[in-house]
This record gives structure tokens, C-alpha cells and sequence, in this order.
């Protein structure tokens, strides 16, 4: 049974890290946007620089508490030099790619999703820029939500109750987000459960953070579909929702629906069994 001490000492950090991170954003925007707007200005391209700016601080955040406070190595969150053997994050990739994946193969197929003409454009140039938005942002949260934090209060409450404290995180971040609802954002707080599964039966925040990607990157670049609510370029065509939301997803992405939900279930039931093989 922790102490008032143990829970107070746990407590604090979480607050040191939340506090550093918040004030390294800060002073990120200060310093580095305008240069960073103007260096991104001079190449002629669409990239948003929001995302970099939090991953620097959660980084920045996260080294400081490791070095500094706590003393601990970079393996205690996942981001030792084992946890970035290719293996490990191809399979991190592949689950990614699976739970959303196959979800939305099997909508197409019943039409449910449907592909639908856009606007005129480069679908490979709107790819490219998708996609070096979407991979800093997915390590931001990873970082921020599966990283340090995910480390002391596991230390504390154990693995389950970390989990979904930081799941119910990482659900709240999305509020935010255009079109949000109670289900759409609960379905994000088990997107949460289903990658600090990967995180943790993987010791790895780089697999986490490639099915991460894979899974955003399903959405929003072969299909052209809103990921959490959000749109992203869609030249040529789009994928639209055809049945409804609490199946595709609606106007929050294919994500919404219940279909990822079996996705996602599934990849778990498959993380649950392989952690029994291997326990027996």
C-alpha cells in the first residue's frame, strides 16, 4: 500500500513534467515559430509547424525529469536502443495498420465507405505532407501520453491503473476537435488503451508511436478520410460515409465507429495471447 509520501512524491512529478512541458511550449512559440513559419514559408510547402513545436517540449520535458529529477534511464519509458530494433517497430506498424485497417476494408466492402470525387490535385504531393505532419504528431502524443507519464504512475498504481489514467488523457486532448462527442472521444480513450498495450508488451514507445502513425496514416492518406475530426488535403477523391456514424464513424473519421472498435479489440485479444504464450 503506497504512502502519503509515495503519492505525494508521484504526484509532484506529474505535475514537474506537465509544468516544464507547458512552459518549454511556451517558450517554443516565443522563439521558434515565427523563424520556423518563415524557413517553412521559403520552401513552397503546406506544413504545419504546431505539432513539432510539442514534441520538442515533451522531449525536452521528458529528458529533464529522466537526467535531472528522477535519474533514470531512458529505457524505464520505452525509448531505450532496444525498444528501436526494426522487428519491434515493423510490428508496432503492422498492428497499427491492421486494427484500422482492415475496419475500414470491411466498410468499403459493404459500402459503408464510399470514395467519392474531389478536388483536383497531387494525391503523391499531399501524401508527403500528410505524412511529415502526422509522424511528429503521433510521437508528440506518445510521448507526452505514454512516455514518463505512463512510467511513474505505473510505478505507483501499477500497469492497469496507468493505463487508463493515461487513456482517459489522451481521450481529453481530442475535445478539442471539431465534431467531438462523449462516444467519439471514448473510442480515442481506447485508441489510447490499444497503444500503451503496445508500448508495454513491446517495452518500446517507438512501436507505439509507429502504430501511431499507421493507424492515422491509413485515414487520412490512401483513403483521404478525416482523422479525429480533422481534415486533411483530399485531392482526386475522398472517402465518405455512407451508413451510419456509430459504424463508420461519421464526420470524426472511420476511427468513430464501431467497426475500429472490433479492430482494435481484436489487436488487443492478439497482444493478451501472445503475452500468455509466452508466460507459459
Amino acid at each position: 500500500m503506497p504512502t502519503l509520501r509515495a503519492i505525494a512524491a508521484t504526484l509532484g512529478r506529474i505535475v514537474a513534467f506537465v509544468a516544464l512541458f507547458a512552459g518549454l511550449q511556451f517558450a517554443g512559440i516565443v522563439l521558434l515559430a515565427d523563424p520556423l513559419v518563415w524557413l517553412v514559408g521559403r520552401t513552397g510547402q503546406r506544413i504545419r509547424i504546431d505539432e513539432l513545436l510539442v514534441l520538442v517540449a515533451a522531449l525536452s520535458a521528458t529528458v529533464i525529469m529522466l537526467r535531472r529529477v528522477d535519474m533514470r534511464p531512458w529505457h524505464d519509458v520505452g525509448l531505450g536502443r532496444d525498444a528501436w530494433r526494426p522487428a519491434i517497430v515493423w510490428r508496432g506498424w503492422i498492428l497499427g495498420f491492421a486494427a484500422i485497417g482492415v475496419a475500414c476494408a470491411t466498410l468499403l466492402a459493404l459500402g459503408s465507405l464510399r470514395v467519392a470525387p474531389s478536388e483536383p490535385g497531387s494525391s503523391l504531393a499531399a501524401a508527403a505532407r500528410i505524412t511529415i505532419f502526422l509522424v511528429p504528431a503521433a510521437l508528440a502524443e506518445e510521448v507526452l501520453c505514454r512516455g514518463y507519464l505512463l512510467t511513474v504512475i505505473r510505478d505507483r498504481i501499477g500497469t492497469i491503473g496507468a493505463i487508463v489514467s493515461t487513456s482517459l488523457v489522451f481521450g481529453l486532448l481530442h475535445v478539442s476537435n471539431p465534431g467531438w462527442t462523449v462516444a467519439s472521444v471514448g473510442i480515442v480513450a481506447l485508441a489510447g488503451i490499444f497503444l500503451a498495450a503496445v508500448r508495454i508488451a513491446y517495452q518500446s514507445l517507438y512501436a507505439a508511436w509507429a502504430a501511431h502513425v499507421a493507424w492515422n496514416w491509413v485515414m487520412a492518406v490512401p483513403l483521404h478520410a478525416p482523422v479525429s475530426g480533422l481534415r486533411f488535403e483530399s485531392p482526386d477523391y475522398r472517402t465518405v460515409s455512407e451508413g451510419p456514424a456509430w459504424l463508420t464513424g461519421g464526420a470524426w473519421g472511420p476511427e468513430g465507429g464501431v467497426a475500429a472498435v472490433l479492430g482494435m479489440l481484436a489487436c488487443l485479444y492478439y497482444l493478451y495471447a501472445r503475452r500468455r504464450r509466452e508466460e507459459s
